[in-house]
C-alpha cells in the first residue's frame, strides 16, 4: 500500500518567511575622497545597505569568497549607539535569512562562513543555516570566552547564570574545505609527558624526564614533572629542542601492534602501519607519543610569542576581550571584537591573497585584520561609521599602525583600499507615478547599470563604442539614450564580426529597426526593467512583512503608465569611477 502523504521536512518557520524581495542589482561608485593608498588595490569598503551591497557583489564575486566572518546585531533588546538591536525575532530572522542566502552564493566551494552570535538567537540561526547550507555542512559551534564574572553583571547572581561566552556558528560550503589547524600555548606542563626517549646503539630506551633534566643541568635539583614551570627559560629551550624525545605512553586501537608489543615485554618495539607510511614505537602494549605530536608552533597567542602549543578546539578561552575598546584608534563600545580573535578565524579558514568578507563591518576590525594578514577584503557598513570609524581605522592600517595583531604579524603598512557607495535606484517615480530613469544617472552610469541588470560585465571597449560590456567572448551589450535609427543600426551591423551578438538598450527606436537583424536584440528602457525588482527602495535593514489581507474587491493590476526621462549623453557629472 503506497503512502501518498506529502514529504515533510524539519524546518524553522516565522512570520514573513518565504517573502523574497526582488533586489535591484545596483552598481557601485567609487568615492575618491575616502579611498586611500594603492590605487590598484582590490580591497573594497562599501557604504550602504548590506543586502543591496551583497546583491551588487553577487555577479562578480559569486563562488570567489574564501571566508566570511559576520558579527550581526545580537537582538538582545538593548539599544546600542550605532545599531537598533531591538528587533522582534521574526524581523531578525528575515533580515538574516535574506543575507545568508546571498552570502552562501558568494562563498567558494572550499569556503567557510563564521557567524558570531550569543544565546539570544544562535539556536534559531543554527536551524536557519542548516536549511541554507545543509545540516551536514555544519562544522562547529565555537564557544568564545568574552567576559569575566565581575562587576554589575553579577547582581542577582542567585537568580541567573551569568553569561561569559559568545558563540560562533561555523559552516562549510562543501567537503572541499580544508581547515588550517591552530594551536594555543599551554599554561602548565602536562605531567603525562614524564619520559625521555633515548637511542643507545640501535635500541631505544625510556628514562624519567626529571632525571634527564637534572643531568643536563636544566634545573639545579631534581624536580617532579608535576612541578615543572613551562615558562622557565632553560626548560623552554630544552623542550623545544627535544620535543621529539620527550614523550608519554598512551593506549592504542591497533590490536595487532598491541599484541606484538605485549609479546615483547619491557622492550621498545617498532611497528609499521598497514599503509606502510608510518612507523610507531610501542612499549608494553602502549604507543610512545612524542611531545611534537601533541604540540605545534604557535604564531599568535596571548603573550604574542612563538612557542609550543596544544591543538585549538571549539572552546576559545584565551582571547582578551577586556582591552579592545580603543583598538585600532576608534571607540566602539560593547560591539568591537578583538583583532586576535578575527586573526584566528582567518588563519583557520583562509590563506594569503584569499578574498574574505564582512557585511556587518562595524568599526572595521575584520578589514583591519585581513589587511595585515595579506588577505583581499570586502567590508560593508550601513551606518555613518563607515566614514567615522572604518575609514580612519583602515587608513591608519595602511600607514602602518601598530595596535592589535600588528607586532605579531610584523605589520609595516602598505596596500590600500577603495571606498564605494551604492548607486541610487535606477528607476524612480515622477510626480505622476510614472517610472522614469533617475536623473542622477549619467550616460556611463546608465550603461554600467544596464549591463548589470542584463547579466553582462561592464567593460567598455577601447575603440568600439557599442561594445560596452559582454557576457561571453562574442556577446555584447550597448546602452544609449539616443533615438536609434536604421542608419545607426546598419552602421553597427557592418562593424560586427561573424558569430558576434549584441543587445541594444535604448529609450526609443525607429520601428523598422525591430527584428531587422537576427543577431541584434533591441529593448526599450525603462519598460524592459519593470517588474523585475523593487526600484526606489534604499533600505532593507528593517524589512517588516505585513500579513496577507484578503481583498476580494481588489481589481486586477493595471498596466503601469510608463514614461522615459531623457538623459543627455554629453552631460558628465563629476561622479566617481564606476566599479561594476
Amino acid at each position: 500500500m503506497s503512502n501518498n502523504k506529502p514529504l515533510q521536512k524539519l524546518e524553522l518557520t516565522w512570520i514573513g518567511k518565504g517573502y523574497e524581495p526582488k533586489l535591484e542589482p545596483r552598481i557601485l561608485i567609487e568615492n575618491p575622497e575616502y579611498s586611500y593608498g594603492d590605487p590598484d588595490s582590490e580591497n573594497i569598503l562599501i557604504h550602504g545597505d548590506n543586502l543591496l551591497a551583497l546583491k551588487a557583489l553577487e555577479q562578480d564575486y559569486a563562488g570567489k569568497v574564501k571566508c566570511i566572518y559576520i558579527d550581526p546585531p545580537y537582538n538582545t533588546g538593548n539599544a546600542f549607539e550605532h545599531y537598533d538591536d531591538n528587533l522582534e525575532h521574526s524581523i531578525w530572522l528575515n533580515l538574516m535569512h535574506q543575507r545568508v542566502k546571498i552570502l552562501y552564493n558568494l562563498l567558494s566551494k572550499d569556503g567557510a562562513l563564521c557567524m558570531h552570535l550569543d544565546d539570544q538567537e544562535v539556536h534559531y540561526a543554527k536551524v536557519m543555516c542548516d536549511e541554507i547550507f545543509g545540516r551536514s555542512n555544519f562544522i562547529a559551534s565555537v564557544a568564545v570566552k568574552s567576559s569575566t564574572p565581575s562587576g554589575v553583571k553579577t547582581a542577582h547572581r542567585d537568580k541567573k547564570i551569568i553569561k561569559q561566552k559568545d558563540l560562533m556558528l561555523v559552516y562549510k560550503k562543501s567537503d572541499n574545505l580544508t581547515i588550517n589547524p591552530q594551536y594555543i600555548k599551554r599554561d602548565n606542563w602536562d605531567s603525562h609527558y614524564s619520559l625521555f626517549l633515548a637511542k643507545v646503539d640501535e635500541s631505544y630506551i625510556l628514562r624519567p624526564l626529571s632525571d634527564v633534566l637534572y643531568e643536563n643541568k636544566v634545573f639545579p635539583e631534581k624536580i617532579s614533572v608535576k612541578n615543572l614551570d613551562i615558562n622557565n627559560p632553560n626548560f623552554k629551550k630544552f623542550y623545544i629542542k627535544y620535543k621529539e624525545n620527550i614523550c608519554r605512553l598512551q593506549s592504542h586501537k591497533n590490536d595487532e601492534a598491541k599484541k606484538y608489543s605485549l609479546e615483547n615485554p619491557n622492550v621498545i618495539v617498532e611497528f609499521q602501519s598497514k599503509d606502510g607510511k608510518k612507523k610507531d614505537l610501542y612499549y608494553n602494549g602502549q604507543v610512545v607519543t612524542p611531545l611534537a605530536q601533541g604540540f605545534q608552533s604557535v604564531v599568535w597567542s596571548r603573550d604574542v610569542s612563538e612557542d609550543l602549543g596544544m591543538l585549538l578546539c571549539d572552546f576559545w578561552y584565551d582571547i582578551d576581550f577586556q582591552n579592545t575598546q580603543n583598538e585600532g584608534g576608534v571607540d566602539f563600545p560593547n560591539s568591537k571584537k578583538p583583532e586576535s580573535m578575527v586573526f584566528r578565524v582567518f588563519s583557520m579558514f583562509s590563506n594569503k591573497n584569499d578574498i574574505v568578507l564582512d557585511s556587518f563591518l562595524g568599526s572595521g576590525t575584520t578589514a583591519a585584520v585581513a589587511h595585515k594578514m595579506g588577505r583581499r577584503w570586502i567590508g560593508v557598513e550601513l551606518g555613518e561609521h563607515a566614514k567615522t570609524h572604518c575609514y580612519p581605522r583602515l587608513k591608519a592600517v595602511v600607514d602602518g599602525e601598530q595596535g592589535g595583531i600588528s607586532k605579531a604579524v610584523n605589520w609595516q603598512g602598505g596596500g590600500g583600499f577603495k571606498f564605494y557607495t551604492l548607486a541610487p535606484s535606477l528607476l524612480k517615480q515622477d510626480k505622476f507615478g510614472n517610472w522614469v530613469i533617475s536623473q542622477e544617472y549619467n550616460a556611463d552610469m546608465l550603461a554600467a547599470a544596464m549591463a548589470k541588470q542584463e547579466g553582462y560585465k561592464y567593460q567598455p571597449h577601447e575603440s568600439t563604442y557599442w561594445k560596452q560590456g559582454q557576457s561571453s567572448e562574442q556577446d555584447f551589450i550597448f546602452t544609449t539614450t539616443q533615438f536609434l535609427t536604421v542608419e545607426a543600426l546598419d552602421s553597427i551591423k557592418d562593424e560586427m564580426q561573424p558569430g558576434e551578438t549584441l543587445m541594444i538598450c535604448c529609450k526609443s527606436f525607429q520601428k523598422e529597426c525591430k527584428g531587422k537583424f537576427g543577431n541584434i536584440t533591441i529593448k526599450k528602457i525603462p519598460q524592459m526593467l519593470l517588474g523585475r525588482c523593487e526600484y526606489g527602495k534604499e533600505d532593507y535593514s528593517l524589512n517588516i512583512i505585513n500579513l496577507p489581507i484578503d481583498r476580494e474587491e481588489d481589481s486586477e493590476d493595471e498596466e503601469p503608465n510608463i514614461s522615459v526621462q531623457a538623459i543627455n549623453d554629453n552631460k558628465k557629472q563629476k561622479d566617481q569611477p564606476i566599479l561594476f
